[in-house]
């Protein structure tokens, strides 16, 4: 096992009617910033139950956070926050929603020129406006982490910081029920490649995080389908194991002291600032591709991933590799996501621009073993047709 320093601050109300306690988890004498997306938790009850937890607050919100949520977007909230002093951010929505609420808080006390240096520069993040959240769609773990992502002009790009990790998070699992399938299965198969990037590497004897990791893919692979059968999918306890897999496969406890590769992730995100695809759906078309061309250096892990998440155990130890890609795609299908970039009407005529846009972001040195060059990720996009 490497060595590792772990700390997660972020502390979960988990469970049915959560969000009430709102009104004893924020300062009752904080201004605070409601930002929400589209408007959906205004149909769906949760906004009402957010007003109702806030009665005694003073608070003001900002909507229209988009899924990849844009600079432009985000900074428009800064007119909000200084208009009215507003000191504490309230993100109420999915993934894309707590990201860009992360961005805003750090904007409001940068101290640097350009806000977009947090960003493209990664300059650093000296304070921050508190956040805290209540997570309506399960997928991304960004309710408990310091991680985030921001989308300008087809730029997807990643920042972190500490200081933007939320103070609290809501997670209930009945608020997920007006979800559609294509958010279900998005979210469980983001869930899923989040964990597969923190395992699917090289051997440390990491046993904990290995038995860990391996217990989250078989949760969300047991899971993940029953949200979307109609017989099961109104089931909670179904929709909780899945938005407590989602959060726990991305709070930093499986990737503390282990290899991490994050190819697809990067890979993927030049596919969403691209051409929109949906994040998840481009980690469904890539990881299967990575696997298979990064066969070899992954040789072992995928292996084990093979025998102990999908019980194969017959066979050469090229079939059983072979068998455990099929299975992982084959529970793609299952999710409803694409698995070929085909699938999302690209072709080979597409690649030149992916390539150009990781190499433009620095993205040249990928993977566990920083191997994966512009070449290699060309493969894998070839192998993903």
């Amino acid at each position: 096992m490497l060595n590792f320093s772990f700390q997660n601050t972020t502390r979960i109300q988990f469970g049915e009617g959560q969000i009430a306690s709102l009104s004893k988890q924020i300062p009752i004498d904080a201004k605070v910033l409601v930002t929400y997306g589209g408007g959906s938790i205004k149909s769906n009850g949760v906004y009402d139950q957010v007003v109702a937890a806030l009665a005694k607050h003073t608070w003001f919100e900002f909507a229209g956070i988009e899924p990849n949520p844009s600079f432009d977007t985000l900074m428009k909230a800064q007119d909000v926050i200084k208009e009215n002093n507003v000191d504490f951010i309230l993100a109420v929505g999915g993934g894309s929603v707590v990201d860009g609420s992360k961005f805003i808080a750090a904007v409001a006390l940068y101290e640097g020129e350009d806000p977009w240096d947090i960003v493209s520069k990664q300059a650093r993040i000296k304070k921050a406006l508190p956040l805290a959240c209540v997570l309506t769609l399960p997928a991304t773990g960004s309710e408990s982490n310091t991680g985030a992502v921001v989308t300008r002009n087809g730029n997807k790009l990643p920042f972190a910081s500490p200081l933007v990790r939320p103070i609290f998070a809501i997670l209930d699992p009945a608020v997920t029920l007006s979800l559609s399938d294509r958010q279900i299965g998005n979210g469980a198969v983001d869930a899923f490649v989040h964990t597969m990037e923190q395992y699917l590497t090289y051997s440390v004897n990491a046993k904990v995080q290995d038995r860990f990791a391996e217990g989250l893919l078989l949760t969300l692979i047991e899971e993940g389908p029953k949200a979307l059968a109609p017989e099961t999918s109104k089931d909670l306890e179904v929709r909780g194991n899945i938005m407590w897999a989602a959060t726990m496969a991305l709070n930093g406890l499986i990737g503390a002291g282990v290899p991490q590769d994050w190819t697809t992730h990067m890979i993927g995100h030049e596919l969403t600032g691209t051409h929109g695809i949906d994040h998840a759906r481009t980690l469904s078309i890539v990881l299967p591709a990575v696997m298979k061309i990064r066969k070899e250096a992954k040789r072992e892990k995928l292996l084990q991933y093979a025998e102990r998440v999908w019980n194969v155990t017959e066979g050469d130890e090229d079939s059983r590799i072979d068998r455990g890609i099929e299975l992982t795609e084959q529970f793609f299908e299952k999710m409803q996501v694409p698995t070929r970039l085909s699938h999302v009407d690209l072709g080979a005529g597409d690649i030149d621009l992916l390539i150009e846009k990781l190499t433009q972001h620095g993205m040249v040195k990928l993977g566990e073993h920083s191997a994966v060059t512009p070449d290699i990720s060309r493969e894998i996009l070839v192998t993903a047709l």
